[in-house]
């Protein structure tokens, strides 16, 4: 039967992680793969979750499935979350919640739902957008376009050129958008970006399809959470992928949600029995102890201080380093204006290096990025910014 399958080559990411394990350079610096890190270089569990996960495990008496939405009181933490409490589509009943095995398990479970309310329908990303966009979407059989997104050149969201390609868009296409943080490029919609798009998703009768992968690591849970918010107040339908991997830390977990919004509770209603039985279909029930910890904490007065206190410090650890690393490339490069670095939100940003300036990095100083130079800048730490900014000086000098 497996005679036909040829070996693939690693996953490009994965791949730059294990050349970075394997490289024997005790200064080697990891800034591919998008992970929170500490100053230790270590992903750590948050004190909050230590405790949600201690109080859980000796409460716990089962290991029984989950209801198929999800574990109890960690939906109506996902819509507080997303939404905030007295959001009006909430109050209408406007929204289906489920929980995912991650934000990935979201993303595929909406393009899963999406074919079934219409087989083939077209998803516009922004380019860039995150890579892992393409397969999971594209491989549930949608058709995948692109609208302008970031310019290279000046480094900034091209405002203009992405509202004129969306202002093409169809009716009854879907736009993906990111919510906060855009991964790869860090560049974000302002608020009034954010109504403009809203505004020409109604004049157009597109569908926005949010990912939400980042919220409280831009500008805060709240402003992060501006555009799904307006979105569900002023369109009639509007998908949310949520992962918790970043904002709760837990990655391993595979915690997540996909919360979709229809025009009224009947509509709401029938896409939550759908969802239910897309999800039956891909892994019958969703996994219970991410989503649980979640639920513990956003019920606890007490937990959800202490975490979104721990949230703000990995917020600002981020602006710091990337503060300190365009001071540092001023000084190291000081033809080279590297003040966007500054500008941008969430963990990742483009450096504007050519791939074998990416390269020279790798093979001469154990500086691991992609080939593209998008840089995770929670991968740096303050004891490394200046040497980092050297190696980027003597590479593009030649």
């Amino acid at each position: 039967m497996f005679e036909s399958l040829p070996k693939l080559p690693n996953d490009p990411i994965l791949g730059l992680s294990i050349a970075f394990r394997d490289d024997p350079n005790p200064e080697k610096v990891d800034l591919g793969v998008g992970v929170y890190r500490d100053a230790s270089g270590n992903t750590p569990v948050m004190a909050a979750v230590h405790e949600a996960e201690a109080q859980l495990l000796k409460a716990e008496i089962t290991k029984a499935y989950t209801a198929p939405a999800g574990y109890p009181g960690a939906n109506e933490a996902v819509q507080e979350l997303v939404f905030g409490p007295e959001h009006p589509a909430l109050a209408a009943g406007r929204v289906a919640t489920v929980q995912t095995p991650g934000g990935c398990g979201a993303l595929r479970l909406a393009a899963e739902l999406i074919q079934r309310a219409r087989k083939g329908a077209r998803v516009w990303v922004s380019t860039p957008t995150w890579a892992n966009h393409v397969p999971l979407l594209g491989s549930a059989g949608l058709e995948l376009k692109e609208y302008p997104y970031y310019d290279f050149e000046r480094h900034t969201l091209d405002f203009d050129a992405m509202m004129a390609a969306l202002a093409q868009v169809p009716a009854g296409d879907l736009v993906l958008l990111h919510a906060a943080c855009h991964n790869p490029c860090g560049a974000d919609l302002t608020e009034s970006q954010w109504r403009q798009v809203t505004e020409l998703a109604r004049e157009r009768g597109f569908v926005p399809f949010i990912d939400m992968a980042y919220q409280g690591f831009g500008e805060g849970l709240e402003a992060d959470a501006f555009g799904p918010r307006w979105m569900a107040e002023q369109l009639p339908e509007v998908l949310v992928a949520v992962s918790f991997s970043k904002n709760f830390g837990l990655y391993r977990e595979r915690a997540g949600a996909l919360a979709v919004v229809g025009a009224d509770r009947a509509r709401a209603e029938a896409v939550q029995s759908q969802l239910l039985s897309v999800a039956r279909g891909l892994y019958s029930m969703p996994p219970a102890h991410g989503s649980a910890l979640v639920a513990g904490i956003w019920s606890s007065g007490e937990l959800r201080q202490r975490w979104q206190s721990e949230l703000d410090e990995m917020r600002g650890r981020i602006q710091t380093l990337r503060e300190a690393l365009v001071g540092s490339l001023a000084e190291a490069v000081p033809g080279r204006d590297f003040g966007f670095i500054a500008r941008e939100r969430g963990m990742f940003s483009f450096l504007g290096l050519t791939e074998a300036q990416v390269g020279q990095l790798k093979e001469r100083y154990s500086i691991y990025m992609t080939d593209n130079s998008r840089i995770n800048v929670a991968g740096l730490n303050l004891d490394k910014v200046e040497s980092v900014s050297r190696a980027i000086a003597e590479v593009l000098r030649g």
